[in-house]
């Protein structure tokens, strides 16, 4: 490594040295008030305001999404555009149990350590604060931003995610959220039972067909339903029923095949009925990450050097993240840090009190520096990035 090289990673890890305090007191504040998909005004003005008072230009809102942000900050010279997602939505009921402060602020804090040097090393850095992150209605706002073309223009795209251990991007798998809408005729269900259409029935039978195929998908395929409107009195014949499903996979097109196949069990559910079916998306699919060895050991090498135990196996079960759709336009990694102990699990209790551990507060600042030092490696090592290009247009190809 050059004297130069030395240099400016020294000056962006020393950033985060400097201002570890304001950071962590953000991330703390932002766990503090959570706010769930499409509502995170308090976070996403708090971040957006870090980044202007460091030289961004802020973009607020995209279309769909008014929690949603871009905020840019270019060199002097022409470069690589290196984008850092945000992500800083809550879960309903449970609060930061995913670790989001993490993510939101961490992405933050690298892209502003990495903005020091862009006038050394010319280039672009770009952070794009994406809302609802855990789905739920009109949620997964990575889709939009790539539906409208916000993110094409980028080489290169980075997050890391709070876990149980330290390792690098796994496979996720696409999924469709998808609700099922059954409309029938009320009716007397004891004096004119005749009279009415069940539109619980057809829930009842789309379920049924549903578990029917089960045995015929393959092992990646999961299929998890459940009923959110039933009917109002046993002595009513239900005239609405409403199911929601989420259907997955290990790739885009066979969640596409898969999501086909329950479309035309719901049609026959209804056709046995007598109802009718109304199928709605009520988000952004979300698809499967495209995994990039090379970017991700450029991560792995500076963690490591951070002093972070690095685990080479695995992660034990699969999700889905919508991360998956940026890294199907843009080479993109997604790895994880480690915020407590080997048997901590996302979605818990435990879990949101180990966003604001001293554990969790070391990974954003360990995590900060290895994104922010990654995106230096790429603006200042072109064959770098030339492979981390071409292993994702091969990818991409298959």
């Amino acid at each position: 490594m050059s004297t130069v090289e030395k240099t400016l990673e020294g000056v962006v890890t020393g950033y985060v040295d400097d201002r570890e305090e304001v950071y962590l007191d953000v991330s703390h504040r932002i766990h503090q008030n959570p706010e769930i998909g499409n509502e995170e005004y308090f976070a996403s003005e708090t971040l957006c305001k870090l980044l202007e008072g460091e030289g961004f230009e802020v973009t607020r809102g995209i279309p769909e999404h008014e929690t949603a942000f871009i905020a840019r900050k270019k060199g002097s010279a022409k470069g690589p555009k290196i984008g850092f997602l945000a992500e800083y939505d809550a879960l309903p009921g449970l609060g930061h149990a995913c670790g989001h402060n993490i993510i939101g602020t961490t992405s933050t804090l690298a892209a502003i350590s990495l903005s020091k040097v862009l006038d050394q090393t010319g280039g672009e850095v770009v952070v794009l604060g994406t809302p609802a992150e855990e789905g739920g209605p009109n949620g997964s706002a990575k889709g939009t931003f790539v539906r409208h073309g916000l993110v094409q223009d980028l080489d290169a795209c980075m997050m890391v995610h709070p876990s149980n251990q330290t390792n690098g991007t796994s496979d996720s798998l696409a999924v469709d959220p998808l609700d099922f809408e059954f409309y029938g005729q009320s009716a007397h269900a004891a004096a004119k039972p005749e009279y009415g259409i069940n539109a619980l029935d057809g829930v009842i039978q789309l379920f049924n067909g549903v578990n029917a195929i089960r045995q015929h998908v393959t092992d990646d395929v999961r299929l998890h339903g459940v009923i959110l409107d039933g009917g109002v009195a046993p002595n009513i014949v239900p005239d609405y029923a409403r199911a929601r499903f989420f259907v997955r996979a290990a790739t885009r097109e066979a969640c596409n095949e898969v999501t086909a196949k329950v479309k035309r069990i719901a049609e026959g559910a209804a056709l046995t009925t007598g109802a009718s079916v109304k199928v709605t998306p009520i988000q952004n699919g979300v698809d499967n990450l495209v995994l990039n060895t090379r970017f991700d050991e450029i991560f792995k090498e500076h963690i490591i050097a951070l002093g972070e135990n690095y685990i080479e196996e695995g992660r034990e079960g699969i999700g889905s993240t919508d991360a998956g759709n940026i890294s199907q336009v843009v080479p993109t990694i997604h790895p994880y840090i480690k915020i407590g102990s080997s048997d901590l699990v996302p979605h818990t209790d435990a879990f949101r009190e180990a966003a604001i551990s001293k554990r969790g507060d070391l990974a954003l600042l360990r995590g900060s520096k290895a994104l922010a030092l990654t995106g230096l490696e790429l603006l200042t090592n072109e064959e770098s990035l030339q492979e981390v290009q071409k292993e994702f247009e091969l990818k991409k190809n298959g």
